[in-house]
């Protein structure tokens, strides 16, 4: 009797870790699953968080250029390459203000002034973002560490649809356009006066 009693006490011990064996596995499956989520729903908080920062900047650009219109002597192409974040009074916390260096800590934002000639008394600037994760920013794929910048630049009523202003075009308005990192424009952009 002794050894059906040892082969009943080792099926039921075999069972027992059968049991923990398919619970770990359920344990392990699910964590997956979970981590999964997770990351797609940090990835997409981030998306929102700079498209929203985007959309409030756009917001002020739009105030300013009115401000411009509506004074005297205000000229809205003297507004190119302005710092945005210093038309709104809120304190952003992922914004460093101006860079310190070449590209923000990840998830940061920050100003990078461009360099100035003499005869050019205007500012010239970009905004940089640097996502933590591959995400859409600005309807832009960006990649994880793929600094993306904007400039402030000039709306401008564009007669002809070329895209390109011209000399008879007037001003409307300022806005955000896409610029290399080197300041440079992605797709073309208004003329100089």
């Amino acid at each position: 009797m002794a050894p059906a009693k040892m082969s009943d006490a080792s099926g039921l011990a075999m069972s027992r870790w059968f049991r923990l064996g398919v619970a770990l596995a359920i344990l392990a499956v699910l964590w997956w699953f979970l981590l999964g989520v997770l990351e797609r729903e940090t990835r997409n908080a981030e998306e929102r968080a700079a498209n929203m920062v985007l959309g409030q900047l756009r917001s002020a650009l739009v105030i300013k250029g009115a401000e411009v219109m509506l004074s005297r002597d205000g000229n809205l192409a003297e507004q190119r390459g302005i710092n945005p974040f210093e038309l709104i009074e809120h304190q952003w916390s992922r914004y460093r203000g101006h860079c310190s260096a070449p590209v923000p800590d990840p998830g940061s934002w920050c100003f990078q002034a461009g360099q100035h000639n003499e005869t050019d008394a205007q500012a010239d600037g970009w905004l940089i973002y640097n996502p933590r994760q591959p995400i859409t920013i600005d309807e832009r794929p960006a990649r994880s560490q793929q600094p993306q910048a904007w400039r402030v630049t000039t709306e401008f009523a564009d007669r002809n649809g070329n895209g390109v202003r011209e000399q008879e075009e007037r001003l409307t308005g300022l806005k955000l356009a896409p610029v290399s990192l080197a300041g440079e424009p992605l797709p073309a952009q208004d003329a100089r006066n």
